[in-house]
């Protein structure tokens, strides 16, 4: 009986621990705002490569969301659609999850892919930085920043509307990735 209850006790210590542990990998470090650190708690439900993708990007998305304004909900839909939760060539040859072509202004490195300049960043957090820079100095996504930072549909519909991408089914694409793994969630 006693062997029983201490394995019992043993077993709940363990569990405590455990979820402890859960509890702090998923939260911010502490070198970001309290804010950012409540919206990087959430952890999304979904297929592996989905909650991998996430779980690596989800901290960089809220800082760079609450820096300037652009969706981190937004910004991890655009991650996972333009790069294929990570896997495209692109992503993993360049680490370029966004699909950012190189432009007249660009001075980094270069890669040609599909017959297009892209750049090539040194880690994804480069390139989630370089997304927001790309958004915010664009004259053409101005009006964005008139949207609220939780205006996921908002935003989606007027990535579209300014030219960000031609697929006309690029606003639904977005929203239905930020609802399917509740990625509005990193937008509190």
């Amino acid at each position: 009986m006693l062997f029983k209850i201490l394995f019992t006790a043993s077993l709940l210590i363990l569990l405590a621990n455990s979820c402890t542990v859960s509890k702090t990998t998923t939260g911010a470090n502490t070198s970001t705002t309290a804010n950012s650190s409540a919206a990087t708690r959430f952890t999304i439900a979904g297929p592996s490569n989905a909650v991998s993708y996430v779980e690596k990007y989800k901290k960089i998305a809220v800082t760079e969301s609450i820096r300037t304004g652009i969706p981190a909900s937004i910004k991890l839909a655009q991650g996972i659609l333009e790069s294929g939760y990570g896997g495209s060539p692109l992503a993993k040859n360049s680490n370029n999850h966004f699909g950012i072509k190189c432009g007249s202004g660009w001075s980094g490195k270069t890669v040609q892919y599909k017959g297009s300049c892209y750049r090539v960043f040194k880690n994804g957090t480069d390139a989630y930085k370089e997304h927001s820079y790309f958004l915010v100095k664009g004259s053409r996504y101005k009006d964005l920043f008139k949207l609220k930072r939780n205006d996921y549909k908002g935003w989606a519909k007027g990535l579209r509307k300014a030219g960000y991408a031609t697929n006309p089914k690029y606003p639904s694409i977005l929203i239905e990735l930020i609802e399917r793994y509740k990625l509005y969630n990193y937008d509190k």
